[in-house]
């Protein structure tokens, strides 16, 4: 706007200057006209030079109103847009539009993906060593699992064992790049722990191989009924039994993200049953579980400066087909699986982050980080419990379970921290389950982390594991000492 007033302000300088050049001389006394000879043409008069001189002015005057007009048109319209055609070609990032072209200019279909994409390698190798002074199942040598203590006296052998171990180290690549419809994310990940099949080996373990475009992920991945951040900084591998901590595969939508998310799932069903009292059963070897409907799972998550909260819940069905045709008992049913949980990770401060879990449900064992069998017998009959031509008297009813838990990590200073804290599980056992089944854990421990340069950590921990039978009063303590000694690494490229 400046510029434009400048402009004007010069024209009309040069306009009122060229209107005194041609009226001053005007004013002035006539200059003395020379004498003519007879053979020069007759000099124009007085008259006619100031005539002529009033037509050029009029002249100069419109040619400067034309100026003027032709500047306010221009402030006046609106500026030609400048239109581009941008074209995404999968894998890059880099904008062909001139950074004066609007959304608007370009249609919607050809705008240009922001951003850019990245690829890391990351993972650990970590040494586990230890003391144990009591006594596990020898497949879990290297961790402290409740629901594989002692059943029963000496079930395992003689108490004090040393450990060592790699099993814990780990190897992923994650990657992000940008698209028309959202960000790209994949990430997989193994690990070296050993389980099923393959548990007490050093073995290649998947944990992860999941994508997830814009509001929609699919793979394997953590549970959308669980939530990662209540595991606190520990050691020892397994960890607190209270928690869902369950990787499965599934697909999810996430229809709002930010401060506060909402998640939906459909994951992969399944579940297991403890016989009890009636493994050994004829009738029962023909009972074969039935999964046609997958597990429904959803959270909602509030994140704030203080930390988050986060409300989830699951459904599940659960059934079971009786392929033995040779009796007239028809065992076969189904029942139906739930689970609430309530979480959070709460900031006391700079250097304490408290971890809670509080999680309660019924045949949902198998999302819980260690738990026995989701489904047990239930006797409806004590006398002749199964018999031909009489109606089943035993049924399978799914258990429900209470799990708890509540960590404290605290940083002293840039080079170490603490973490400390107890969980528990508790199941309520059918009649129909042997006297010795599991019924309650208890889990324990505290340690202290060295780092004394970036990514590279050493500690030492102490852990306990207490198990409780169901009808037998017996019960069965761990106590162990770990140290680890765990060297990060990582690597990004960006392209």
């Amino acid at each position: 706007m400046r510029s434009n007033k400048r402009s004007w302000t010069s024209v009309l300088v040069l306009a009122l200057f060229s209107i005194g050049l041609l009226i001053i001389p005007a004013f002035g006394q006539a200059p003395e006209q020379p004498k003519q000879s007879q053979d020069q043409p007759k000099q124009k008069t007085e008259a006619e030079i100031l005539k002529e001189r009033l037509q050029q002015l009029e002249q100069t005057v419109s040619e400067l109103k034309d100026q003027l007009n032709a500047m306010e048109a221009a402030k006046k319209a609106p500026p030609k847009p400048v239109i581009v055609e941008a074209t995404y070609v999968p894998g890059t990032s880099a904008s062909t539009s001139p950074t004066d072209a609007t959304d608007a200019a370009v249609p919607e279909k050809k705008k240009q993906v922001q951003g850019e994409s990245s690829f890391e390698v990351y993972g650990f190798a970590m040494l586990d060593a230890g003391y144990q002074f009591k006594q596990n199942h020898p497949d879990w040598f290297d961790t402290l699992r409740v629901t594989k203590l002692p059943a029963f006296a000496n079930e395992f052998g003689v108490d004090g064992h040393t450990y060592w171990g790699v099993r814990q180290s780990r190897l992923g690549f994650k990657s992000s790049t940008p698209t028309q419809f959202g960000e790209l994310k994949t990430v997989f990940e193994f690990e070296l722990f050993g389980t099923g099949a393959d548990a007490g080996q050093t073995t290649f373990r998947l944990r992860h191989a999941y994508g997830e475009l814009g509001q929609f992920g699919a793979g394997q991945y953590w549970t959308v009924f669980g939530d990662v951040d209540t595991f606190p900084n520990s050691f020892e591998y397994w960890g607190p039994p209270g928690l869902i901590w369950y990787r499965n595969v599934g697909f999810r939508w996430m229809p709002l993200k930010g401060r506060n998310s909402i998640t939906i799932g459909i994951e992969r069903p399944g579940a297991s049953a403890d016989q009890g009292n009636y493994a050994d059963r004829v009738e029962l070897q023909g009972v074969k579980p039935k999964f046609n409907v997958p597990d429904f799972t959803g959270n909602f998550r509030m994140t704030r400066d203080w930390g988050h909260v986060q409300f989830a819940g699951m459904l599940r069905k659960i059934s079971w087909v009786d392929t033995n045709k040779d009796d007239e008992v028809d065992l076969s049913d189904t029942v139906w699986g739930y689970g609430t949980s309530i979480t959070s990770a709460l900031n006391f401060g700079k250097n304490d982050v408290g971890r809670f879990s509080f999680v309660y449900g019924t045949g949902i064992e198998n999302y819980f980080n260690d738990a026995p069998t989701d489904v047990g017998i239930e006797v409806l009959k004590d006398i002749n419990p199964l018999g031909k031509g009489q109606s089943p008297s035993i049924r399978g009813v799914t258990l429900p379970i209470l799990g708890l838990s509540a960590f404290l990590d605290h940083r002293w200073n840039p080079k170490f921290t603490s973490a400390m804290g107890w969980s528990m599980i508790n199941i309520e056992n059918s009649n129909g389950q042997s006297a010795n089944a599991f019924h309650q854990g208890h889990y324990a421990l505290g340690n202290v982390a060295y780092y004394p340069v970036p990514n590279v950590m050493i500690g030492a921990e102490f852990q306990w594991g207490r198990r409780s039978n169901f009808l037998d009063g017996f019960t069965s303590s761990d106590y162990r000492i770990q140290f680890a000694f765990k060297y990060n690494f990582s690597k990004q490229f960006k392209f």
